[in-house]
């Protein structure tokens, strides 16, 4: 696995990362997640995406590889209201327990990076919010401060001088951040991830994409009007479902300015594919700038603006 040096930070992060929002979303068992994790962490992967409000992923990352911490990077995100801390949405009161909340389950002294997550424009630029995660850094509890999300708000954040990190939504139905916030963020030399990068699998049947099946209609509809068939552009194998994997995550990967793309699974054959296909991902100067001609032409066709899917 791949790594490289994560913007002007001190950490080096492997080119995939591990997204936790699924266990949000299902019952999985505790021991299959657990083990999971640790065959992520052999494999070579070595940065973990989490949030506060994924009810389930910080505690299964405390309890499945906090023996294990000084072999990832961990990356949470806070902000909005959990159970069992008080405090408005974005507040400083609320962050600042967050941040304490997030040590305690995942068993850790330290968070690599914590992000304002999705946080609006008007709440950014109140600044209390970024402030206590400055704090928080300052307290040695947080090493790297920053913001998830899109858009004008994404841009108002890779702006701001306490921001060291960034995570945005990026893939070949989601192109909207590429020349504002991702640009933006490259000139800074901030660490750069990438959330979404295969469109949560928007080409497969809604059945077959599962939990995450709302966020991908959206990026489905999007493909249907670029008309995007990875064969024409040499992704051709023969296996439908791995050349869309691999087309998707190769342009992700191309982005410059990106550091890492993040995905997950609740199953380690899924997973196991898109390490293999990371260590390869290629694409072609043509082939991307086909991609993101696509992308502009559809957009323009539709009518209507094709913004970053927060």
């Amino acid at each position: 696995m791949q790594r490289v040096p994560f913007g002007a930070t001190e950490l080096e992060v492997s080119r995939l990362g591990f997204g936790t929002a699924t266990y949000a979303h299902n019952g999985t068992e505790r021991r299959a997640v657990e083990r999971l994790l640790n065959r992520i962490l052999d494999a070579g992967i070595n940065l973990i995406d989490t949030a506060a409000c994924y009810p389930d992923a910080e505690p299964l990352i405390g309890s499945g590889i906090a023996h294990r911490r000084d072999e990832y990077v961990l990356v949470t995100k806070c902000g909005h209201r959990v159970e069992g801390v008080s405090g408005d949405e974005f507040s400083a009161e609320l962050v600042a327990a967050t941040v304490d909340r997030a040590l305690q389950q995942m068993r850790t002294d330290h968070l690599d990076v914590m992000l304002l997550h999705s946080c609006s424009l008007e709440r950014l630029e109140r600044g209390d919010a970024i402030g206590a995660l400055v704090e928080a850094k300052r307290a040695g509890k947080v090493r790297f401060v920053g913001y998830s999300g899109d858009n004008a708000a994404l841009s108002a954040a890779v702006a701001m001088p306490e921001v060291e990190v960034i995570e945005t939504s990026v893939s070949i139905a989601d192109q909207a951040n590429i020349d504002a916030g991702v640009a933006e963020a490259a000139a800074r030399n901030l660490a750069v991830l990438v959330k979404r990068p295969v469109a949560n699998g928007a080409w497969r049947a809604p059945a077959d994409i599962g939990a995450l099946s709302d966020y991908a209609s959206p990026y489905a509809d999007r493909l249907r009007e670029m008309a995007v068939d990875p064969a024409e552009l040499g992704y051709d194998s023969g296996e439908r479902d791995t050349d869309w994997v691999r087309m998707t995550l190769a342009f992700a990967l191309a982005v410059p300015g990106v550091h890492t793309a993040i995905t997950g699974s609740r199953y380690w054959d899924h997973m196991s594919t898109n390490i293999d296909i990371s260590g390869e991902a290629a694409i072609s100067p043509a082939a991307f700038a086909r991609l993101r001609q696509s992308f502009v032409d559809a957009e323009r066709a539709s009518g209507a603006v094709w913004e970053g899917l927060t």
